[in-house]
C-alpha cells in the first residue's frame, strides 16, 4: 500500500496558521512538535480521520517566503470537500474568509474558489451523489 501522508504547506508563522486553519477552517491539530531551534513539525487536517494532512511548515529565506500564497502559481492549490456546503461556505464567510465568486452548480457538484490567509486560491465542494 501506498499513499500520500502530508502535504508540505508553506506558511509565515506557525501559530498564526494554526489559529487560521483550526479557529476559521474548523481544521484538527493533528501534532505540533519541537524540532529543536525555532523549528515544528506541525500537521492540521479537515479532520482527526483526514488522510493528507497538511504540513505547516514556515517559510525561510526570500525565496520560500516570495511563495507565500503562490504555492500553485496563482491556479487553485487545494480542494476542501465538504459533505454540506452550505454550512461550510456560511461559516468560513462569517469568520471573514474572502470568496472569489458566489458558489456554483457545476455537472460535479457545488463550488466556489477561496482565499487561504495568504491568498491561495482554494476549492470548497460538495460532490453529487
Amino acid at each position: 500500500m501506498r499513499r500520500l501522508s502530508a502535504i508540505s504547506y508553506l506558511i509565515r508563522d506557525y501559530d498564526e496558521a494554526i489559529a487560521w486553519f483550526t479557529g476559521v477552517l474548523g481544521f484538527t491539530l493533528i501534532e505540533d512538535s519541537p524540532l529543536g531551534g525555532d523549528k515544528r513539525w506541525v500537521l492540521v487536517a479537515a479532520d482527526a480521520a483526514a488522510e493528507s494532512p497538511l504540513l505547516l511548515a514556515r517559510a525561510s529565506g526570500e525565496e520560500q517566503i516570495a511563495q507565500l500564497g503562490r504555492q500553485a502559481g496563482g491556479r487553485v492549490f487545494l480542494f476542501l470537500e465538504t459533505d454540506d456546503f452550505e454550512r461550510d461556505h456560511q461559516r468560513m464567510r462569517a469568520h471573514g474568509v474572502q470568496f472569489r465568486e458566489a458558489p456554483r452548480h457545476e455537472p460535479y457538484g457545488t463550488v466556489a474558489v477561496f482565499l487561504d490567509l495568504y491568498g491561495n486560491p482554494w476549492d470548497l465542494l460538495q460532490r453529487r451523489s
